[in-house]
């Protein structure tokens, strides 16, 4: 079947997303290219664009304009949410662990969604809460998945904390780790019988969206229990990452397994 034409709609927003995901800001040029049309089409669309706002003109380049900086982030988290809770309420299931998301904010992460087996009732959920990357694993996972350039403001935080940065048992060496691995891990940092793992979802390199961290007891993340943790948060994150990247409706919401299934690597404490 013959592809259908693009619309007026489609054209707008092929562009508006170019420009957004555009390293440096692009050129008319460019963008004609990169969405597959005429340069004077292009033009014409992205004049009405800079009109309503959704693009920027500087000079010969654009940039994302005023109406996508002004998008309700409390709207986005909202849409992420919806969209990431199967891959949670899955997690959790196989796992048999809490399972948190958390999106990175000006210099800390916060938790936007949990998923919580009755077994760890007694554990906090954290929901709503900002977290410092010297505490937790979920910032961990998020900044060690950043540029460095921009890690600053969040070692800013555990500095005036008191965290030690340097030296190998510094924040800067857990940063390193973190980063070679893609796996964040904590062992009771922030309350003492708890330890969590957690790994960034990173749709482009140094912009990462969310991250999902597996919260248990400390005794579950052994060394024999690390390995399959691992590989069902690396699952996790991958599906997440597929998600986040295909248009259209989420998928319908699983039926968590329970926590006491012999698929579950960490089983009760």
């Amino acid at each position: 079947m013959p592809e259908a034409p693009r619309t007026a709609v489609d054209k707008a927003l092929d562009l508006v997303e170019a420009v957004a995901r555009a390293s440096q800001p692009p050129r008319l040029t460019d963008l004609a290219e990169e969405v597959g049309l005429h340069r004077a089409t292009a033009y014409r669309v992205l004049l009405d664009l800079v009109r309503r706002g959704w693009v920027l003109r500087v000079g010969d380049r654009y940039l994302p304009g005023v109406a996508v900086l002004q998008l309700s982030s409390a709207a986005s988290r909202n849409s992420l949410g919806v969209l990431a809770r199967p891959v949670l309420a899955e997690l959790s299931g196989r796992s048999g662990m809490m399972v948190n998301l958390q999106v990175p904010e000006a210099d800390r992460s916060r938790v936007i969604d949990v998923v919580r087996p009755d077994r760890l009732a007694m554990v906090s959920r954290l929901m709503g809460q900002s977290l410092p990357v010297h505490r937790f694993a979920g910032p961990l996972a998020l900044v060690a998945a950043l540029a460095p350039a921009d890690r600053a403001p969040y070692l800013r935080v555990a500095e005036e904390d008191g965290c030690q940065l340097a030296g190998p048992e510094g924040l800067l060496a857990d940063i390193e780790r973190t980063e070679r691995s893609g796996f964040a891990v904590e062992y009771g940092r922030n309350e003492q019988p708890v330890a969590s793992l957690s790994r960034a979802v990173v749709p482009r390199p140094g912009s990462p969206v969310c991250a999902l961290t597996l919260v248990g007891l400390a005794p579950e993340f052994d060394t024999a229990r690390l390995p399959p943790l691992r590989q069902l948060l690396r699952e996790a994150a991958d599906e997440l990452a597929r998600v986040l990247s295909t248009r259209g409706e989420p998928a319908a919401q699983p039926q968590p397994t329970p926590a006491s299934s012999s698929s579950s690597p960490g089983g009760p404490a």
